[in-house]
């Protein structure tokens, strides 16, 4: 909870009020376009905090002043519903880091395959996962390299700054892995995780097989200007294509310890396309917001697009029902993860893990600190604010969700 004496403000302008003002007339504009996942995003997204969803009254316990919270939405990809989800969710992961340095890997698709990605939501970022997750633990199983089995998890963005579609993976790993045999922890070099220009490769050549297994199979749709690679012979092409060029794989440098690497995530994990903070105005003719201009050295700068522009490329990154966009691979895999982990700390006990600085030892990673996402404090007198009493969804929400107008009635 915030102090006494801070106040809390919420953005200006938000996703919610340029899809408010501009949303129908793009879904008129894009009549049989709008598939059924970016509707319901668009509903839950206007729903968010409002009387549509029911709330609560509050009261202050020190100046009593009162006022009415709405309900959330909690649609993963709406700007306004991430804070309590990241919470728990760093608390979980507060409890499975490993006293070790921690590298940061991020594997990208090229834009050839990107444009089939777009298409092929589910298959192709599932390909993502299961590529780059083999590659690494692959070439870390390699005697010659790591030798070590390892864990970590990977998270994906669909987004560049300029809300293009760009998908990419971050993974976050330990520097280090447990020996073929489970016998003992095998520790990485202090600022060398795994050699990219192999693992480039092997990620491209893995990709490519399970993508060209997925047109085998027919679970691939093509369509628009991509409906040449429906023909098995363009799709060899553009596979043959994709090849000859580098596919781009970083390593960062490590992090500093287990809480800059729980901040890390903190800023990652739940992230959406884009932050109502980032948004500067909404007008008839345009949506201005800032941006990072990498190829000026990542120069803060504003970019301003059509509404129907803006709207359109945010609905790019609406993911597939039920698509995971956070696993954990390795030793921290669902199933195992619990009995894994007690191994690799009794491992790491009895090889007396010499990176853990005694600074590390005092760092206490701190979930709630990177979140933030208590409830906002009074914006009186910074009190703190008791729930009085439900508010139930409005009646004419009721009656109107089940025709709004982001649904399709035709």
């Amino acid at each position: 909870m915030a102090r006494a004496g801070t106040s809390y403000r919420r953005p200006a302008i938000e996703v919610a009020d340029i899809l408010r003002r501009h949303g129908e007339a793009y879904l008129h504009g894009h009549a049989g376009h709008v598939g059924r996942t970016e509707r319901r995003v668009m509903g839950a997204i206007l729903a968010c905090r409002t009387a549509a969803l029911g709330g609560h009254v509050e009261a202050c316990e020190d100046c009593g002043a009162t006022r009415i919270a709405y309900n959330s939405c909690r649609d993963r990809h709406c700007p306004k519903c991430q804070g309590a989800a990241r919470a728990q969710w760093l608390a979980d992961r507060q409890a499975e880091l490993l006293p070790v340095p921690y590298f940061h890997v991020v594997f990208t698709l090229p834009p050839p395959i990107a444009a089939v990605a777009f298409q092929n939501k589910a298959a192709v970022y599932g390909i993502l996962f299961k590529s780059a997750v083999e590659a690494m633990t692959t070439l870390a199983a390699n005697p010659r390299r790591l030798g070590a089995k390892i864990g970590g998890l990977a998270i994906l963005h669909t987004w560049g700054q300029a809300l293009t579609h760009h998908p990419h993976l971050h993974c976050v790993a330990p520097g280090g892995g447990l020996s073929l045999d489970g016998s003992r922890w095998i520790r990485g070099r202090a600022n060398f995780f795994l050699a990219v220009e192999p693992l480039s490769q092997l990620f491209r050549r893995l990709f490519l097989e399970r993508l060209q297994a997925a047109f085998d199979a027919r679970e691939l749709g093509f369509f628009g200007d991509l409906a040449r690679l429906a023909d098995p012979t363009a799709f060899a092409a553009h596979l043959a294509a994709a090849r000859r060029v580098d596919w781009i794989v970083y390593c960062k440098k490590p992090f500093g310890g287990p809480a800059q690497v729980l901040a890390y995530l903190g800023r990652y994990t739940h992230r959406v396309a884009i932050a109502n903070s980032r948004i500067q105005a909404c007008e008839d003719d345009h949506v201005a917001f800032t941006w990072k201009n990498y190829r000026a050295g990542g120069a803060v700068e504003t970019m301003r697009l059509k509404p129907d522009e803006f709207i359109r490329r945010f609905l790019l990154h609406a993911l597939p029902d039920r698509f995971h966009r956070i696993r954990q691979f390795g030793f921290l895999a669902n199933g195992h993860r619990t009995e894994r982990l007690a191994l690799c700390r009794s491992r790491l006990a009895e090889a007396s893990e010499p990176s853990k600085s005694a600074k590390e030892k005092s760092e206490a990673p701190d979930p709630g600190g990177a979140t933030g996402v208590d409830p906002p404090p009074c914006l009186e007198c910074g009190g703190v604010m008791r729930i009085l009493a439900d508010v139930p969804p409005s009646r004419e929400w009721a009656r109107f969700k089940t025709t709004p107008f982001w649904c399709d009635t035709s």
